[in-house]
């Protein structure tokens, strides 16, 4: 069994490592009493709640990105991909109609005899004439959304207000909503598979964009920018449009823009719960400091850690850029000057947040905690990579819990583990994806098709052992 990234958890497995990882902490003396209902991001509704708020939803000028929950964000980013999939499939429904629209007039006027089709249309208004909904080849209107799966133009709107919104509240459910011990009695299934990555989309392209084309631009995230630019970029994500952030866009401009972004989520990337425990960790060293660290990131929400995950290792390639280097022909590239602890310095107040902004003594933060801050955020740049790996103990933990609650699931889950064992050169290292899993799996499986042959082969289990 090799390390494996945390995003390609399945959620069953995801559910678990936080379960573990409050335990250990627990143990440890650094969080408390905390629950993982605590955790969440907060103002998320239930699955009832969504479902049953969606009817009553307006659509008004609310903000898209900008000062509402992270869940939410993502929620609408992915509301406007099914839209716009949507007006896609409409286009090509349109395109498939003239089409057949256009063969069809070709073929009657190659079938009529020349002498005899003025006789029987008017010559010059046949190849003009709209055909009417009820001639051959013209499909009709109740059957669109029937065809190769497309979906007729009034039906765009049904999904965007409906459909799309019953997709989110499926998929934007978090673990703690669906823990059985939590929902009354009533057994709720999670998935087998991993959860979606969960990155908004401004952060994803504002990191590109710097990514691409800032790398060595000195003083990024120092140097100013310009408000009106910056507020026309908001304004434009508020307003949930497609915003393309291409090389006519300043870097420092974009920057400020990922800075506002992150200074205005009304709950941080790391919970306000989480502070304190953050914080303990400056005071530790090594192994200890890096083990204790990682404990924390498992209890991070899906969308907060898949997020934290991508501005952290996007922070670790400007801090690579920080110092002067030769290029292939020997000339000398200016560092960007920005070191992880400069970045961790910039961005520390806006992940690490004690109290929301405007809250009394949110500002008069003293200067243990602002050192302590920008140590623990210089750390978690700097081994991003390896905090968000489970470990192989940590899987036979998750294996050994799950055997406890869920032991029909094990055998599906050991055959991919084991799998992807064998098959790691071959498969797709993807970062912005989570392995696709067979989707006729679910959580039903039959302990009757547990293979003996592989529990023999996995001892670490204890099958026999009481744990």
């Amino acid at each position: 069994m090799q390390p494996m990234a945390l995003h390609s958890l399945s959620e069953l497995e995801r559910a678990s490592l936080q379960e573990i990882a409050l335990y250990k902490l627990q143990e440890k003396l650094l969080v408390g009493d905390l629950s993982l209902a605590e955790v969440a991001p907060k103002g998320s509704k239930s699955l009832r709640q969504k479902l049953e708020s969606f009817s009553k939803e307006k659509k008004d000028s609310s903000p898209q990105t900008f000062g509402i929950p992270l869940h939410q964000v993502i929620a609408n980013d992915r509301a406007y991909r099914q839209l716009q999939e949507a007006v896609r499939k409409s286009r090509r429904l349109c395109l498939e109609v003239e089409a057949t629209v256009t063969r069809f007039r070709a073929q009657r006027q190659k079938k009529s005899p020349a002498g005899r089709s003025c006789g029987l249309v008017p010559c010059g208004v046949f190849p003009e004439e709209p055909l009417s909904p009820l001639s051959p080849g013209f499909p009709d209107s109740s059957s669109r959304s029937q065809r190769r799966g497309a979906m007729s133009v009034d039906s765009i709107t049904d999904l965007s207000d409906n459909t799309s919104k019953l997709l989110e509240a499926l998929q934007l459910s978090h673990p703690h909503e669906l823990d059985p011990r939590r929902s009354l009695g009533k057994k709720q299934m999670l998935s087998l598979n991993p959860i979606s990555w969960q990155v908004p989309r401004i952060v994803d392209r504002c990191c590109k964009h710097i990514e691409t084309h800032g790398l060595q631009t000195v003083g990024i995230f120092r140097v100013g920018s310009s408000k009106r630019r910056v507020q026309q970029l908001r304004e434009e994500f508020d307003q949930g449009l497609d915003v393309f952030l291409d090389e006519q866009q300043s870097v420092h401009d974009v920057a400020a823009l990922l800075k506002e972004f992150l200074r205005d989520m009304p709950d941080p990337l790391i919970p306000r719960e989480l502070y304190s425990p953050f914080l303990s960790t400056a005071s530790m060293e090594g192994p200890a400091q890096l083990a204790t660290l990682q404990l924390l990131l498992f209890l991070l929400p899906p969308c907060h850690s898949d997020t934290l995950h991508r501005l952290l290792s996007f922070l670790s390639q400007v801090a690579q850029h920080a110092h002067s280097s030769q290029g292939p022909d020997g000339q000398e590239i200016p560092g960007n000057k920005m070191t992880a602890s400069n970045l961790a310095t910039v961005f520390g107040p806006n992940i690490l947040q004690k109290e929301k902004p405007g809250e009394r003594d949110a500002v008069a933060m003293n200067f243990e905690d602002s050192a302590a801050i920008i140590l623990v955020l210089q750390r978690l740049i700097e081994h991003h990579e390896t905090l968000f790996m489970v470990s192989p103990e940590m899987q036979l933990d998750i294996l050994r819990r799950l055997f406890q609650t869920d032991p029909d699931v094990i055998d599906y889950l050991l055959r991919r583990k084991f799998s992807t064992t064998l098959s790691t050169q071959g498969e797709d290292s993807a970062e912005d994806r989570a392995p696709a899993l067979p989707p006729a799996l679910t959580h039903t499986l039959e302990r009757s098709s547990v293979s003996s042959d592989l529990y023999n082969k996995v001892s670490f289990l204890n099958l026999d052992v009481e744990i």
